[in-house]
């Protein structure tokens, strides 16, 4: 039984509705760009359109597998600040500030502005545009299509500071796919649940459908590039 149950190419994105765990040894990827369940058990009891559970976020084995994946140039993995007991020590913290804060406990816990991501470099790493602070903003989403969906130009953030073919194994809504196919970077995302494989389908297709004004037009779409 093959480990894709479904693949789809758009422009330099290869999209694959699949386990991660069976997916990716069979890729070729320079750079990871991921944010993997890593234990919320997600619910939200303040949005009126309720998401429904992510999944394997029952606990942190996924964002432990995400974090000892090989890159060859480097890795970007989000997880909680509490998160950092339960993975491998990271060269660097980058911290998300936002434009408002998350509820959490009310009346024990500071109000958090913050999200981390995990740093880990790679063997052939290198800063493409000289080395950056370890601070980076984005505007919240008010996760309309994921319940964890992060802003396109947060991620675009991180994704220039990567180099090669970007893999992001637990896709989402595809925010990360969008981020590369604005830039022209090859990009492999992989999603376990069909409902989120088709979203992230068709934000990738309408990315290259209306690309940016101003900035350089992806390249054009094309079934060739990708190795296994």
């Amino acid at each position: 039984m093959t480990a894709i149950k479904k693949e789809v190419v758009i422009g330099d994105c290869r999209l694959i509705l699949g386990d991660a765990r069976e997916v990716v040894p069979i890729l070729k990827y320079d750079s990871i760009v991921s944010d993997p369940p890593y234990g919320m058990s997600f619910v939200s009891n303040y949005r009126i359109d309720k998401h429904k559970a992510i999944a394997n976020d029952e606990g942190v084995e996924h964002l432990q597998y995400a974090c000892n994946l090989p890159a060859t140039h480097s890795k970007y993995i989000w997880m909680r600040w509490d998160n950092l007991w339960d993975v491998p020590l990271p060269k660097s913290l980058v911290t998300w500030l936002k434009n408002n804060h998350s509820m959490g406990d009310l009346e024990h816990e500071h109000g958090r502005k913050t999200e981390v991501c995990a740093f880990y470099n790679g063997p052939e790493h290198y800063f493409p545009s000289g080395r950056p602070v370890d601070v980076v903003y984005g505007t919240r989403t008010g996760n309309a299509l994921h319940p964890t969906q992060k802003p396109v130009d947060l991620i675009r953030n991180v994704v220039e500071w990567t180099a090669g073919t970007v893999l992001d194994m637990y896709m989402g809504s595809g925010t990360t796919g969008v981020a590369c196919a604005k830039l022209g970077r090859k990009f492999i995302g992989i999603e376990i649940d069909e409902e989120y494989f088709e979203i992230s389908c068709k934000r990738v297709r309408d990315t290259y459908a209306q690309p940016d004004l101003f900035v350089e037009q992806p390249k054009a779409p094309t079934q060739e590039g990708f190795d296994l």
